[in-house]
């Protein structure tokens, strides 16, 4: 199928930056032309007045957790897992998980997310991965990884050996699925739920099937304390003890960070994922991304689980990730163009997919966004307004019209193409009240 998007600003994201005037046409998965290009195609979108962005990428969400949204809230991370979260994602059943992993992707694809870096629960992983695969995400995505530690409800703690056969199983079956859509990842918890012996398996098995590896870090200094007594030194610095850090770790959060461990991210070519709300509403704190991008560390955005945030909005993390540390650093750091490209490309080098998605250039993925900046919070439109100041500080998840990823039309003019919106929020609230029940959070 062909798709002609015409007389729109394109925001290119390219390497020196281009913003154009004119038409962009896809053909089949792929951008095909930029500027000038012919004026027939299957699909003409008019875009006049309306800007096309890359897709934009979420490096860190859980979309098994968008059923909890609202259920843990006004809680410190080790509380919020042990009392809520854990129990809850233990009474998942493969309906609740499948329907909360549709109902995650209805509200990114609505907000312009095309692109996750995703980490599942402990059991039912394959019904969240045709949720993906039949919806269109794209994803780097895994089942989580629990064998060991305090407090962990039976129904998720996990014998080493069949943890790691489920995730090859997993692997085996579904890297590469969906025209190169679905990439697995190996997604262990955090340090403080997984035995040594299983880091050490991820790490080789990571490397032979040259897979992500994706989990949690220096989220918390309660956790950094756990880690600390149990391993007899820092997240950061025992995961490069045990051979995991570098380029294809992702490591969610990373706020309470050493000059070691800061130096080790950066050597090692570990990939951060920044997620501006969730530290916020956890009370966990506010990660240095300034001084982390000074030193050279690859940095990128996501929104987390929707029960620590509660929305996956990468409108509002975009914002945030620039807002928050402005108080701290000045009114300088982290201006909107630098905002936009960790949201952008910075989530396509996390994925490791930078070669493919990110940006829109000839012979990419066509994944993007059509934006409106017609409303009244984004006026006026002339003078000096940087589009980029637009799109972090003044747009909403709203105002995305339509989503493509992989040249499939996904949001159509606010309308979901493969998702049944309705469908997904009555089957999503009658599973919260079984899993919460199953879970002994409400009676």
């Amino acid at each position: 199928m062909s798709i002609l998007i015409k007389n729109a600003t394109i925001v290119t994201m390219n390497q020196e930056r281009e913003i154009v005037q004119g038409n962009i046409l896809l053909e089949g998965d792929r951008i095909v032309a930029i500027g000038q290009t012919r004026e027939e195609a299957d699909r003409v979108i008019d875009a006049t007045g309306k800007v096309v962005i890359p897709g934009l990428i979420q490096s860190h969400v859980h979309l098994c957790q968008t059923l909890f949204r609202g259920q843990a809230d006004d809680l410190e991370l080790l509380d919020w897992l042990k009392l809520r979260i854990w129990p809850l994602e233990g009474c998942h059943d493969p309906e609740s998980l499948y329907y909360s992993a549709m109902l995650g992707c209805g509200e990114l694809f609505k907000g312009g997310t095309t692109a996750i870096i995703d980490m599942e629960t402990v059991n039912h992983t394959e019904v969240a991965l045709e949720a993906i695969f039949k919806n269109g995400m794209r994803a780097v995505t895994g089942k989580c990884m629990m064998d060991y530690g305090d407090d962990v409800p039976e129904s998720l703690m996990e014998d080493t050996d069949r943890s790691i056969q489920e995730s090859v199983d997993l692997l085996e079956k579904w890297h590469g699925k969906g025209n190169g859509r679905i990439q697995y990842a190996f997604t262990p918890r955090f340090v403080v739920s997984c035995t040594e012996r299983l880091l050490v398996e991820v790490r080789d098995l990571a490397q032979k099937y040259n897979v992500r590896v994706h989990t949690h870090a220096s989220e918390n200094r309660g956790e950094i304390e756990l880690v600390q007594q149990d391993r007899g030194m820092r997240n950061v610095v025992y995961l490069e003890k045990i051979g995991l850090a570098g380029p294809n770790l992702v490591l969610a959060h990373c706020i309470w960070l050493d000059e070691q461990e800061m130096e080790i991210l950066v050597q090692s070519g570990t990939k951060i994922a920044h997620c501006p709300s969730s530290n916020l509403k956890l009370a966990s704190g506010i990660a240095k991304i300034p001084e982390l991008i000074s030193k050279g560390a690859h940095v990128s955005i996501g929104a987390d689980g929707a029960p620590c945030n509660n929305n996956l909005d990468q409108f509002v993390e975009m914002r945030l990730a620039a807002l928050i540390q402005k108080p701290i650093y000045g009114p300088t750091v982290m201006p909107a163009e630098q905002v936009f490209e960790l949201a952008t490309i910075g989530g396509a080098k996390a994925m490791g997919l930078e070669n493919e998605i990110g940006s829109l250039e000839v012979g990419k993925k066509a994944d993007l966004a059509i934006v409106d900046l017609s409303g009244l919070h984004t006026n006026p439109l002339m003078g000096k307004v940087s589009i980029y100041s637009q799109l972090v500080y003044q747009a909403k998840s709203s105002d995305v019209l339509y989503t493509i990823v992989d040249g499939q039309i996904v949001l159509d003019n606010r309308v979901l193409t493969t998702i049944d919106e309705e469908e997904v929020k009555e089957k999503c609230n009658e599973a919260i009240v079984r899993v919460a029940r199953r879970a002994g959070v409400i009676s």
